[in-house]
């Protein structure tokens, strides 16, 4: 944020001025550089599920944890099934979870393929929607709780499933593509993808992909290790994991 706040002022006003539109001197009003906030701010704690490069660089690699969840939870087993018949084995999955009453989310790279997929899924017999970035943020909401009441079952985005939503009902999150390196499937991606299926204590998460990335196998090996921790902890401490439970707000 910080560091975009500049760079988007630049970048407006630079255009303005270079066309006449403001004078250069608009250039001198200016929100501060990173490095100048950086000089500034006084001591500081950072506060991530997925610290970045920059924390870690700051902190010198230290930090504290905290994966021990109030509700016992566990992070979710993870498989990895061949894209070979992928889409067979995503449906029967699917309507696997449906039976057992839960809901499902599946990632996939581009808008382009979320909606065939949804509109493959549709014509099979499931109730599917799809969420990307042209959908507006009213809407978006709409999708969610509807999706939470179960007026359908399953969710197709991209980047939208990575943070931020908290679906107890998720007990599946499919991860389509996921050796294809990149923004989307790196590993602080991942891990972030993971997590939308942490809020369910029978959810897992399946990976279709027909090789191990860099940034899959630091993402596995990384959620094994908070499991296993978390796994010991409630077995030391007698704590039976709970789903979380979040009220459905209604829309104003």
């Amino acid at each position: 944020q910080i560091a975009g706040m500049y760079k988007g002022d630049f970048s407006r006003k630079s255009t303005l001025s270079q066309y006449g539109f403001r004078l250069p001197s608009c250039l001198d009003n200016r929100p501060l550089k990173r490095e100048e906030w950086d000089a500034m701010r006084p001591q500081t704690i950072f506060v991530s599920a997925t610290p970045g490069d920059y924390e870690l660089d700051k902190t010198g690699g230290i930090f504290v944890e905290q994966v021990i969840r109030p509700t016992g939870l566990v992070d979710p087993p993870i498989e990895i099934h061949p894209t070979k018949h992928q889409i067979d084995n995503l449906l029967d999955e699917c309507r696997r979870t449906i039976d057992e009453g839960y809901r499902v989310m599946i990632t996939t790279l581009t808008k382009k393929m979320a909606e065939d997929l949804t509109e493959y899924m549709h014509e099979d017999g499931l109730k599917v929607r799809y969420l990307h970035s042209d959908i507006d943020t009213l809407e978006r909401i709409g999708i969610i709780r509807d999706l939470r009441l179960g007026v359908f079952n399953v969710l197709v985005g991209i980047n939208l499933l990575r943070e931020g939503l908290d679906i107890p009902e998720c007990a599946l999150m499919a991860i389509l593509d996921a050796d294809k390196e990149g923004y989307l499937r790196s590993k602080t991606s991942l891990i972030q993808t993971i997590g939308r299926a942490s809020r369910n204590v029978d959810s897992k998460v399946i990976m279709y992909a027909d090789n191990t990335t860099k940034s899959m196998a630091t993402a596995i090996e990384e959620t094994k290790r908070r499991r296993e921790k978390q796994l010991q902890f409630n077995k030391e401490n007698n704590i039976t994991p709970l789903s979380i439970k979040k009220n459905i707000d209604e829309i104003l």
